[in-house]
C-alpha cells in the first residue's frame, strides 16, 4: 500500500471558464489541508506522519501542458515527499490539477480535499476529513468473522493487456480521454461488458470504496479495494451488474486485503520484489486481469466553482500499479460522463487507447443515436457578406424598384436606402458605432424599416421595442440593454419610456435629413445585429444577442427554402419586437422583392383587405392568425407561400389554409426560438402525407444547423423516441446579455465540444425523417406566438402591495388549441381583480396579462410541498349570473345569435352564456375575439355594419361581456339604418 509511493499517482483535473490566482489557490490549499491532514503526509520509518506543511501550488504555462495528449513533464513527476501537490495550468480552459500518491489517497479522498479547497476559495469553511483511520485500521473496525477471508493472491498472470505489451524497460505514462453525453445507470457494468465483447472474457477489477462500511468516517486515506469479477464471453451488462451487486452485497471487496506482514520487510526488498513483478508483466505481457474499471461516482461542478471560475468538467488521470492492467476511470457530472484510460506509453499504444475509448463510448452512447442523418446540413453560403453589404448591393442593382408599399405609399430601394443613410449618419454624429445598442420604438412603418438598416449601417445593433408594451417595461429593457440612444417615432415620442442615461432621437426627423455621405461600418460575423427580449423564468426578461453571422445564415437558408425572389410581395404583420418580423423585413429586401407594411394590428377586416387588395403573394404569420384567416369567407388568389411560425400548427388549420389558398400555395411550418435566429427547421405541409396526424411536423434542420434529441439525463435518445431539442450550428445566438449563469444553463456544450441551446421543447424523429414537435418540459407557454414564463408574471403580481404570494399557471382553454394564463394570489387585504389587472397591464405586454386572476384564502399543496395545480379552482367557473331585466325583451334574437357564436368560438355550453358573461374570463384571447367578431360580420351584420362594429373595438376590449357586445352589434346595425 505505501511501499513505493512514486509508482502510482492519482490526478484529478478540474477544467473551467474564468481565472484563479495562484496566491489565492495556495492560501485555499493551506486552509483545506489543515482540515484534511492526509494531504500533508510523508513517509517516516515506514509510517505516514503529518508533516504540517501544506502541499505546494505550482503554476504552469499553457505551453507546458499538452491538452490533446494529456501530457506534461509536471504530470510525470512521482510523489514521494511530499505526497500531494496542486498544479495551476493557465490558459483556455483554466485547469487545476490535484495530485496525490495513491499510497496516501484514493480517488474519493482526493475529491474530498479538492472540494474543500474550492470551498475555501468561495469563502466557506472546509468540511474537513481528519480521521486518522488508514486502510488497516478501517478493516479491523468493519470486518467480522462472517466476512470472506483474505484472498490469496493468484500468482498466475494470464491476461494480456488490451492496449498491447507494455514497453520494457519501464516507460512513462500515457493518458487518453473521451467525453460522453449524459449520465448512465450501471456505467461500469456497461463498459466492462463492452470490453469483454471487444477484448475477451476474463478477470476484471472494479474498485469499491470501503467508506461505505463506515459512513461516519471522513478520511482522505486510500480506502478502496477491488472486486475481482470473472466475466464470461456471453455476459451482457445486466449479468455483469448482477455479479457486481451480488459481490458487494457479500462484502467481497473486504477479502482483497494485503498480508500485514509485508510491511515488516526491508524497503529495498519490497522495491526489488515489486520491480520484478512489474518487469515480468512487461516481459510476458501477462497481467492480473484485463482492466481496472473505476467509477468515481457523480460530482457537482458547482462544488468546484467560485465567483470568478466556473468548472466545466472534472476527470481523472489514474496511475497504473505494478503488474496491473490498464486503468479505465469514469466520472459523471450533470449531462456528461468523462472516461479516461491510463497505461504506459509506447508504439501504437495511443491508437489502441483511442480504440478502447471508442468501445466504451459506444457502450454508453451508440453512434446511431449521436449521428442523426438529418444533421448533415453543411452547406457553403452563397456569399460571405453581411446583410448590410447585401442590401447595399441590392439597392445598387434595383434602385428604382419598389421596396416598401402600404398606407404611406410606395418607397423605392433608392429612397429607402437614402433614409437609412440619414439615420446612420445621425447616429455616427452622436458617436454610435460597433458594439452600441440602439433602441427602436416604432410601428410597422417606412421609418422603422429605414431605422433598422440605418442602425446596422452604423455598425450598431438595434433593440426593437413593441409600441403596445407599457412604458415601465420599455424603460426596463432599454436600461438592461445599456442603450444610450433610442429612436422614437411619432406619436410615441410623448411617452415616458426612455430612462435616464438614454437619449430619445425623433426618428421622423432623422429619416428626412440629408445623409452625411459616410460609408457603412465594416461588419464581422461576430458583431451584434439585434437584441430581442423574451420572457424569463427567473422573473426577468432575457435579452437574446443575435450576431450578423447568425442572421446571414438564416437569410440564405430561408431565401432558398421559402423560394424567395424578386417577385415576392410579403406583408409585415408582426411587431418588430417579435423576431419573426425579420423574415418579412430581410428576405424580400435582399432578394429585390417588396415588403407590404400593415400599420394596424391584424384583425379579420384588415386581413381580408390585405388578402384581397394589397397584392401580397406570400404571408409570414402565427398559426393563430392563420386560423383566423381560415374562418374568413374568402378565396385569396395568387399566393405562393404561407410561412407559419410561433406556435404548434394543427393539421386541421393547415388543411383549411391549403384549401383556401389553393394547391399551388405552399404552407410551410417553420420552427425556431429566438436563440436560434428566427427559424431553424421547416416542413412543407402535405395534405396526404400529413393528413392523418394531429399536428404538422416541423421538418428538418436548416443549413449548417443541427438538432439533437436528449433525454432528462443528457443522453441521446433512440430513433423515434421523444427527447428535448438541443439546437446547434451557425444560427446559435451569442447568448443572453449580461446573464452568464443563464448562459451556462441554457447554452451548454456537448461532449464533442458542440455549443448548443437547450430549448425545453420536446420532439421526435418520425419515420419520414422529419421532426415532430411534442410539447414542453417545463411550464413555459406560447401566447399569440410569444414565449411566456409564468414565473415572470407571478413575480410582477407579487410586486403589488396587496399580494403576498402569487401563482400563475397555463391552462387549456375550452374549445381552443392553445393555453391561456390564469393567476391566483394570496392577499393581505381586499383587492379587486381589476386592480391587479391594471397593475400587470402597466408592467407587462398584453399577452402576458392573465385571462383571469383569483384571490384565494389559501393555496392547495401536494404532499411534496409544491402548489397543486390540478386542485386550483376553475377561474372560469364563478361567472356572475345576470338578473332578469324586466325592461328588456323576453326573446332577443341578436343576443341569441351572439351567444351562439360565442359558444362555437369558446367551446363552452350556451347555458354559461348569460348577459354578464365575460369573453376573456371564459378563456378567449385577442385572436379568438377577432374570430368571434369575424363570425358576427359573416353571419349577423352587413359589411358596412361590420366596419361600424370594428370602429367600436376599444369599447369591446374594455367591456367584453355578452350584454355589451350585443348592444354594440345592435347599435352598428341601427346606425346604418338611420
Amino acid at each position: 500500500m505505501g511501499i513505493a509511493p512514486d509508482r502510482a499517482v492519482i490526478n484529478h483535473l478540474v477544467e473551467g471558464d474564468g481565472t484563479l490566482r495562484a496566491d489565492d489557490l495556495a492560501h485555499a490549499v493551506a486552509v483545506a489541508s489543515e482540515a484534511n491532514p492526509g494531504a500533508r503526509l510523508v513517509l517516516r520509518d515506514k509510517r505516514w506522519v503529518d508533516s504540517g506543511k501544506a502541499p505546494e501550488v505550482r503554476a504552469l504555462t499553457a505551453e507546458s501542458f499538452d491538452r490533446k495528449r494529456l501530457d506534461s513533464p509536471a504530470l510525470r513527476i512521482g510523489l514521494t515527499d511530499p505526497t500531494c501537490e496542486v498544479l495551476l495550468v493557465l490558459g483556455d480552459p483554466t485547469t487545476v490539477v490535484f495530485r496525490a500518491a495513491h499510497a496516501v489517497m484514493d480517488g474519493r479522498g482526493l475529491l474530498m480535499w479538492a472540494s474543500d479547497v474550492f470551498r475555501v476559495l468561495r469563502g466557506e469553511q472546509p468540511l474537513g476529513a481528519d480521521s486518522p483511520l488508514n486502510n488497516d485500521d478501517l478493516l479491523r473496525r468493519v470486518c467480522t468473522p462472517d466476512d470472506p477471508p483474505p484472498r490469496a493472491e493468484d500468482p498466475a498472470m494470464e491476461f494480456p493487456s488490451p492496449l498491447g505489451p507494455r514497453p520494457h524497460p519501464a516507460a512513462g505514462p500515457l493518458w487518453r480521454r473521451r467525453s460522453v453525453d449524459g449520465t448512465h445507470p450501471a456505467a461500469s457494468a456497461k463498459v466492462t461488458a463492452a470490453l469483454v465483447a471487444a477484448y475477451g472474457p476474463g478477470r476484471y477489477f472494479v474498485p469499491v470504496d470501503l467508506r461505505r462500511h463506515a459512513p461516519d468516517v471522513r478520511s482522505t486515506a486510500s480506502l478502496s479495494h477491488p472486486l475481482h469479477l470473472s466475466v464470461g464471453a456471453d455476459d451482457g451488462w445486466e449479468e455483469v451488474q448482477h455479479k457486481m451487486l451480488t459481490a458487494m452485497a457479500d462484502r467481497e471487496e473486504l477479502a482483497n486485503r494485503a498480508n500485514p506482514g509485508i510491511m515488516d520487510l526491508p524497503l529495498p526488498v519490497l522495491r526489488a520484489g515489486i520491480a520484478e513483478l512489474d518487469d515480468n508483466a512487461a516481459r510476458t505481457d501477462t497481467h492480473t486481469g484485463r482492466a481496472y474499471v473505476s467509477h468515481l461516482g457523480a460530482v457537482s461542478l458547482d462544488d468546484f466553482s467560485t465567483d470568478g471560475f466556473h468548472a466545466t468538467s472534472l476527470y481523472t488521470l489514474g496511475g497504473v500499479n505494478p503488474g496491473s492492467p490498464p486503468e479505465i476511470n469514469l466520472v459523471e457530472m450533470a449531462g456528461r460522463t468523462e472516461i479516461t484510460v491510463a497505461w504506459y506509453d509506447g508504439p501504437e499504444v495511443a491508437a489502441r487507447a483511442e480504440a478502447l475509448l471508442d468501445v466504451a463510448q459506444e457502450a454508453l452512447s451508440p453512434r446511431e443515436r449521436r449521428e442523426w442523418v438529418g444533421n448533415r446540413t453543411e452547406r457553403a453560403l452563397p456569399s460571405a457578406h453581411s446583410v448590410v453589404r447585401l442590401f447595399r448591393q441590392q439597392v445598387e442593382r434595383t434602385p428604382e424598384r419598389i421596396a416598401l408599399s402600404g398606407p404611406e405609399g410606395e418607397v423605392s430601394y433608392a429612397e429607402l436606402s437614402r433614409r437609412a443613410d440619414a439615420v446612420a449618419g445621425a447616429l455616427r454624429r452622436h458617436g454610435v458605432g460597433r458594439g452600441a445598442v440602439v433602441g427602436l420604438l416604432a410601428g410597422r412603418s417606412v421609418a422603422a424599416v429605414a431605422a433598422v438598416w440605418g442602425v446596422l449601417r452604423a455598425g450598431a445593433c438595434y433593440l426593437p421595442l413593441d409600441v403596445r408594451h407599457p412604458d415601465l417595461r420599455l424603460s426596463e429593457l432599454l436600461t438592461d440593454a445599456g442603450s444610450t440612444f433610442c429612436l422614437v417615432e411619432r406619436p410615441y415620442d410623448v411617452r415616458d419610456c426612455v430612462p435616464e442615461g438614454c437619449r430619445a432621437l425623433l426618428l421622423d426627423d432623422l429619416v428626412e435629413a440629408e445623409p452625411d455621405g459616410g460609408v457603412d461600418a465594416e461588419i464581422g460575423c461576430g458583431d451584434l445585429a439585434y437584441i430581442i427580449y423574451t420572457s424569463g423564468s427567473t422573473g426577468r426578461p432575457k435579452g437574446v444577442q443575435v450576431e450578423h453571422g447568425n442572421l446571414a445564415n438564416y437569410v440564405h437558408w430561408a431565401t432558398r427554402v421559402f423560394e424567395v425572389d424578386e417577385g415576392i410581395r410579403l406583408p409585415l404583420l408582426t411587431s418588430p419586437s417579435f423576431d419573426v418580423s425579420g423574415t418579412s423585413v430581410f428576405l424580400p429586401l435582399l432578394a429585390g422583392g417588396q415588403v407590404i407594411l400593415m400599420r394596424e394590428d391584424p384583425n379579420h377586416l384588415s386581413l381580408r383587405r390585405l388578402l384581397e387588395f394589397s397584392g401580397a403573394n406570400a404571408l409570414n404569420l402565427t398559426p393563430s392568425h392563420l386560423d383566423l384567416i381560415g374562418r374568413l369567407d374568402i378565396a385569396p388568389k395568387g399566393f405562393r407561400t404561407v410561412i407559419v411560425i410561433g406556435e404548434q400548427l394543427r393539421v386541421e388549420v393547415a388543411a383549411r389554409a391549403q384549401e383556401m389558398f389553393g394547391p399551388e400555395c405552399r404552407i410551410v411550418n417553420e420552427y425556431g426560438p429566438t436563440e436560434a435566429t428566427i427559424g431553424c427547421t421547416a416542413h412543407t405541409f402535405d395534405p396526404v402525407a400529413d393528413g392523418d396526424g394531429a399536428v404538422v411536423p416541423i421538418g428538418v434542420p436548416a443549413d449548417n444547423t443541427t438538432v439533437h434529441l436528449l433525454d432528462a439525463q443528457g443522453r441521446f435518445v433512440a430513433p423515434g423516441e421523444v427527447g428535448e431539442m438541443y439546437l446547434g450550428g451557425a444560427q446559435l445566438a451569442r447568448g443572453y446579455l449580461g446573464r452568464p449563469d443563464l448562459n451556462r444553463e441554457r447554452f451548454p456544450v456537448l461532449a464533442d465540444g458542440t455549443r448548443v441551446y437547450r430549448t425545453g421543447d420536446l420532439a421526435r424523429v418520425l419515420p419520414s425523417g422529419a421532426l415532430e414537435f411534442i410539447g414542453r418540459v417545463d411550464d413555459q407557454v406560447k401566447v399569440r406566438g410569444h414565449r411566456v414564463e409564468p414565473a415572470e408574471v407571478a413575480q410582477v403580481l407579487e410586486g403589488h402591495p396587496a399580494v403576498d404570494r402569487a401563482v400563475v399557471v397555463a391552462k387549456s382553454r375550452p374549445g381552443q388549441s392553445g393555453k391561456a394564463l390564469y393567476g391566483y394570489v394570496l392577499a393581505n387585504r381586499e383587492v379587486a381583480e381589476e386592480e391587479l389587472e391594471q397593475h400587470l397591464a402597466e408592467r407587462l405586454p398584453g399577452y402576458m396579462v392573465p385571462a383571469a386572476t383569483m384571490v384565494l384564502s389559501q393555496l392547495p399543496y401536494t404532499v411534496s410541498g409544491k402548489v397543486d395545480v390540478r386542485a386550483l379552482p376553475d377561474p372560469l367557473g364563478d361567472q356572475p349570473r345576470a338578473q332578469a331585466d324586466p325592461a328588456g325583451p323576453v326573446n332577443d334574437p341578436v343576443q341569441d345569435a351572439v351567444a351562439r357564436i360565442w359558444a362555437e368560438i369558446l367551446g363552452v355550453p350556451p347555458s354559461r352564456l348569460h348577459a354578464l358573461a365575460d369573453f376573456h374570463r371564459l378563456g378567449g384571447d385577442s385572436v379568438s375575439l377577432l374570430a368571434m367578431l369575424a363570425a358576427l360580420g359573416r353571419e349577423v351584420l352587413t359589411p358596412d355594419a361590420e366596419a361600424a362594429l370594428m370602429a367600436r373595438l376599444p369599447e369591446i376590449l374594455r367591456e367584453p361581456t355578452l350584454e355589451r357586445v350585443t348592444a354594440l352589434v345592435r347599435q352598428a346595425g341601427s346606425e346604418l339604418a338611420a
